[in-house]
């Protein structure tokens, strides 16, 4: 359970995309290298070259204190000065009688200087800091007073610290820079790729992809051109297949009501054979409905408010048996096929017609895509039998039988039209107390 809760943390902290995942692949040991290098840097050459550079300082002052003996002369003191300022750049000072002050807290960065200097004078010293000047005082125990010497800070530490974290910050953020330009040539292929695949699920066609990018990119690119040349090759080949047959259909058949209207009889089996005609005609129409290929149509800019109008006139020109609410606020123009989601809505609005009677029709916009809502009062379709609703060729007892009409072809020609938009058809339960179809259409 706490591994899968780790896991679940990390899905969360880490990029969602591909061009920031491979940044994540490339900035993550850079900075793990970066922190292991300033580790190294400060662990081995800082304490190496401090440890050095207090021992120097630590021998010149010890230079000084043995010139100057337990008890120097005021000339011997001044003396001193001279050549501490002179050869050592000290500043010193002569405290007459002055006595150590007891040690206080020293910063660790100073330790190897102490250390130095303690081995080095044998003498009672005292180490303190001035933050504000950039200076270390050390006063040194004489037999006769103190000895004050205040040195630059910078004598203890090498310069080529700082050099070093700007050298590895600088050089991070330029090669960093560099991956950002070279990663961003190699997801814009793939980038391509995901938005033509994209068109493609909203029944768009790409005319202007070209293959490039990585070797498995161009792999994957041809796979989906030879998968879009399939697919238009297989619907064409459906459409042809079924055109053909339609026609081999339709002929025998109206030859048979032309011969049927040829008899006299006017006997059962005569208007029984005409419904069963009727019947096939109309299933015919059903199945060219279903198979149409809707990709030979051209995307245009619509208004999808209108599109709603028109359909609910279509289906109820007097708009009697249909309610139509505008929207709260206005519906953006986009790309559609209209004859399609005109269809797909005339559908949804016959089947409520049909099995309720009446019917409520509503938009509403959202920031990526508009929705349609069609409630109705009707006896609906039980939720477990929602999702089979959608499949063609599929007929609800009951309410929705073949005796009411139709062969199980509307929801799934509307639900066809929806998802070639790439948007979805979902049912639910009305407020009416009926069914409630909602469409989802990106934007």
């Amino acid at each position: 359970m706490q591994k899968k809760n780790l896991t679940m943390r990390l899905r969360n902290i880490t990029p969602k995309s591909l061009f920031g995942r491979m940044l994540s692949i490339i900035l993550v040991p850079i900075i793990l290298v970066q922190i292991i290098s300033v580790f190294i840097f400060y662990e081995r050459h800082w304490d190496s070259v401090s440890r050095h550079m207090s021992k120097n300082l630590a021998n010149d002052i010890g230079l000084l204190i043995d010139e100057l003996g337990s008890n120097p002369s005021k000339d011997e003191r001044s003396l001193s000065a001279t050549k501490a300022r002179q050869y050592f750049n000290f500043i010193f000072y002569w405290l007459e009688g002055g006595i150590l002050k007891p040690n206080q807290n020293l910063d660790k960065k100073f330790f190897n200087f102490r250390d130095a200097l303690s081995l080095r004078i044998k003498k009672p010293f005292y180490l303190s800091t001035q933050e504000n000047t950039g200076q270390i005082v050390a006063d040194i125990q004489l037999a006769n007073g103190i000895v004050r010497m205040t040195i630059e800070k910078k004598r203890l530490f090498a310069s080529t610290g700082l050099t070093f974290i700007v050298w590895s910050i600088g050089s991070s953020v330029i090669l960093f820079s560099i991956a950002i330009i070279f990663l961003r040539g190699q997801v814009r292929p793939i980038l391509n790729l995901a938005n033509a695949a994209r068109q493609i699920g909203f029944g768009r066609d790409v005319k202007n992809y070209n293959i490039e990018g990585a070797t498995e990119v161009r792999l994957a690119g041809r796979a989906f051109q030879a998968m879009r040349h399939r697919i238009k090759k297989q619907i064409t080949e459906r459409m042809e297949l079924l055109a053909g047959v339609s026609h081999d259909l339709r002929t025998p058949i109206t030859r048979m009501k032309l011969q049927l209207e040829l008899l006299n009889e006017n006997t059962n089996l005569k208007n029984n054979l005409g419904e069963d005609l009727d019947e096939m005609e109309e299933m015919i129409k059903g199945y060219l409905d279903f198979a149409k290929d809707d990709r030979e149509e051209e995307m245009v800019e619509a208004n999808l408010f209108k599109i709603v109008q028109l359909a609910a006139k279509s289906s109820d020109p007097s708009l009697n048996k249909i309610e139509i609410s505008p929207p709260s606020s206005e519906l953006p123009i986009f790309p559609m096929q209209v004859r399609s989601i005109n269809r797909a809505l005339i559908n949804l609005l016959n089947n409520a017609i049909k099995y309720a009677g009446k019917a409520k029709i509503s938009t509403r916009l959202f920031d990526d895509h508009c929705e349609v809502v069609i409630d109705d009062n009707g006896p609906g379709i039980p939720r477990d039998k929602r999702e089979e609703a959608l499949l063609p060729f599929n007929r609800l007892e009951h309410s929705r039988n073949k005796n009411t009409g139709g062969i199980g072809l509307g929801l799934s020609i509307a639900n066809n039209s929806i998802l070639s938009h790439g948007g979805e058809l979902i049912l639910e339960d009305s407020p009416l107390g009926g069914l409630r179809a909602r469409i989802l259409l990106p934007i």
